[in-house]
């Protein structure tokens, strides 16, 4: 049987409400340094044409029924022709974003400021955690739990009579790390710099150094030729017609 404990109200005046008070205050300074770390160099402009195209090409897609199929037609040939298209990207043409990040120092001190200010802020926080507080039992979560959460929840007490839902100080450093992430939304707004997760998706989905815009050419490019074109407005009538009917029915 999991052994229950008592926990002092010290435990909360000094472990509990500090380290979930340095967190959020940890995470706001590190939006602000990340802003003004963040270089102010304008994309160029062939960066904006691309990131226009794949706008206008989303729109043309969402509104398609909206225009006769010979508009339709024109407007696709325009964008996808293999000669000239807007959206042709030749093979030899592709960009290299890794090469490119070797090429632009700016790009490679960007990533390494986005990586500084996720890396050392975390590693000083946990050491700074790990020092202080290892070994506390902090807080008790209340409702049962499975054993399965006894790793997770209760990293630094080897202790397997310690009911599951008792949460050591470390195991509160890693929940108020990723489930924080809401309050700094609401706090910093959604576009912040506080947001691991999503900057470590966005290096993966990029392959690490950025999004490729070839492949967003290029996916924009299969999407619009595989649409089935029907107009709507030849059968406004009658839906119109079957709207007013049901409304004075």
């Amino acid at each position: 049987m999991a052994e229950e404990l008592v926990l002092d109200t010290a435990i909360r005046n000094w472990v509990l409400v500090p380290l979930s008070v340095v967190m959020v205050l940890i995470g706001i300074l590190r939006h602000f340094v990340s802003k003004l770390m963040r270089s102010t160099q304008l994309p160029d402009a062939k960066s904006l044409k691309e990131v226009q195209l794949v706008m206008r090409v989303r729109n043309l897609r969402a509104a398609a029924a909206l225009i006769p199929a010979r508009s339709f037609r024109a407007r696709r040939i325009y964008y996808n022709n293999e000669e000239n298209g807007l959206l042709h990207v030749p093979k030899g043409q592709a960009q290299n974003m890794q090469a490119q990040m070797f090429t632009d120092p700016n790009m490679a001190m960007d990533m390494m400021k986005k990586n500084l200010s996720m890396i050392i802020p975390q590693t000083l926080t946990f050491a700074w955690v790990n020092f202080f507080f290892s070994g506390f039992v902090a807080a008790k979560i209340p409702f049962p739990l499975t054993q399965r959460f006894r790793s997770m929840l209760q990293n630094g007490i080897d202790l397997s009579t310690v009911d599951v839902s008792y949460v050591s100080s470390r195991s509160w450093y890693f929940l108020n790390l990723f489930g924080l992430r809401g309050l700094f939304s609401l706090i910093l707004g959604e576009e912040n710099a506080t947001d691991d997760t999503q900057r470590m998706m966005q290096m993966q989905m990029g392959g690490g150094f950025g999004n490729d815009p070839s492949k967003s050419l290029s996916a924009e490019k299969d999407g619009l030729d595989i649409i089935q074109h029907e107009w709507a407005l030849p059968q406004i009538e009658q839906r119109a017609e079957a709207v007013l009917r049901s409304l004075t029915s």
